[in-house]
Formats: structure tokens, C-alpha cells, sequence
């Protein structure tokens, strides 16, 4: 099994470092790290380092450092704008789709979703996902972060505006005829992808982003908390990042 991975604000200087906080509680009294046990360090913007427990403490985890290394920002860039859904079904797209390696998260106030992001409701739901997105970085082992974007969320005037100046914009489409398999990718920049809400993506909405090519996946129409990550998927194998 891979070492456990937790999140710091900044690697340390040194070679001896204190996991203290919400970090140092879960590897302390959480995951019961034990002396000699190894464990993974990282910023969330490409810094990571390996450490060495060598003792543990009520909340706290003393580590010596061993190794560092620094990865580069993917490029390009995946960025999902997903359409709010109802429940938890787009905390269960969030979670997935970190799991996969999106880059960016931008919340979607579509015509057609059916919750809505209101006052501080919507930011405290904003923010659960971008809770949701960190704490399934940390399962993934994954250096960079993805970011959660929106304030709290995106409207579709702000969405358009960001496929036009993607290096590729795609809207996921059960009517499209061109297939995200064989469109063209750009080899560096944005890819930005449209997830509709449960209810789809309006007519008016499609022409406002014209600036985006209409894609579809296959003959089967998923749901919005599978769609962008079965669309991910295919973008990463495509991009060779799999």
C-alpha cells in the first residue's frame, strides 16, 4: 500500500519537521502512523517530499524529510465547468473527477439545474466542494491541487467568456454528432468542458457558447455526476497522461 499523503501550506527548509494541526491529528489519532513508518508531505502545487515518522505525539507527527521532488503543472490544463446538481451528486462528480486529475472546477448556475446557490447557502457549498476536491487529492496521492472556482458559482456569460479564451472548448451533447475520441486537442493551454445539470443543457445555452464544439461520449446518455468523469478519462488517455 502507498504511503499516505498530507497536505502542508509549505514544505519545510529543513530535514526535520512537525505535522501538527487537522494534518498532524489524522496521521497521529486517525491513521495511527507508527516510528519508522513512511509518509508523503505536499504543498498542493507540485512540492512533495517523503519523510520518515520518528515519533508520534498526541496530534503531532515528527517526520525527518528523505527525499523532494517537484512536478510541473500539467499542461494542458483540464478544466470542467460543471452544472450544479441536486443531492450529492455534484460532490460525487467533484470527488471523481480529482480522482482522475481535473485541474480546475468552475460551479455551473445553469438555466436547468434545480438546486440553486444562493447568499451564503452557496458558498458554503462552494466550499464543500472544494473540501471534497482536497480530500480526494490526498486519496489520489495527487502533487497539484485542482481549484474550485466560482463566487460562489459561475454564470453562463462568465462560462462563455472562459471558452472563448480556452485553447479548446467542448460542451457535452447527447445531440452532438462529433465525438470527444477523434476531435482535434491542442498539445498546450486550456481544455475547458461543459457538464450540463440533470435537466441538460437549453438550447440558448448551447448558443451562447459557440465558442465551444459540441461533443458526445457515445450512444448513452450519462448522468452529470459521470459525465465529466467518463469524459476525463478519455481526455487523459488522449493527452497521454494515462
Amino acid at each position: 500500500m502507498s504511503a499516505p499523503m498530507f497536505l502542508v501550506e509549505a514544505l519545510p527548509a529543513g530535514d526535520v519537521f512537525v505535522l501538527d494541526g487537522p494534518e498532524g491529528h489524522h496521521a497521529a489519532t486517525v491513521q495511527r502512523l507508527r516510528a519508522g513508518e513512511t509518509l508523503l508531505l505536499s504543498d498542493g502545487r507540485g512540492a512533495q517530499a517523503t519523510g520518515r515518522v520518528d515519533s508520534v505525539g498526541k496530534g503531532t507527527v515528527s517526520v525527518s524529510l528523505v527525499a523532494r521532488s517537484l512536478l510541473p503543472a500539467p499542461d494542458p490544463q483540464l478544466v470542467v465547468v460543471q452544472g450544479i446538481a441536486k443531492g450529492d451528486r455534484g460532490e460525487l462528480a467533484v470527488q471523481a473527477m480529482t480522482e482522475i486529475g481535473v485541474d480546475e472546477i468552475l460551479p455551473w448556475a445553469a438555466s436547468r439545474s434545480v438546486a440553486q446557490w444562493r447568499g451564503d447557502r452557496g458558498f458554503k457549498a462552494r466550499d464543500k466542494w472544494a473540501a471534497t476536491a482536497r480530500e480526494a487529492a490526498k486519496q489520489a496521492r495527487r502533487s497539484w491541487l485542482p481549484n474550485v472556482g466560482g463566487d460562489p458559482d459561475c454564470s453562463t456569460k462568465q462560462v462563455a467568456a472562459r471558452l472563448g479564451s480556452s485553447a479548446a472548448a467542448f460542451v457535452l451533447h447527447e445531440e452532438a454528432t462529433e465525438r470527444l475520441t477523434t476531435v482535434e486537442l491542442p498539445s498546450s493551454g486550456e481544455i475547458v468542458l461543459v457538464v450540463g445539470p440533470e435537466g441538460g443543457i437549453s438550447d440558448a445555452e448551447v448558443e451562447a457558447f459557440g465558442a465551444a464544439t459540441p461533443v458526445r461520449l457515445g450512444r448513452e446518455v450519462l448522468r452529470t455526476s459521470t459525465a465529466g468523469v467518463a469524459a476525463l478519462s478519455v481526455l487523459s488517455a488522449r493527452l497521454g497522461r494515462w
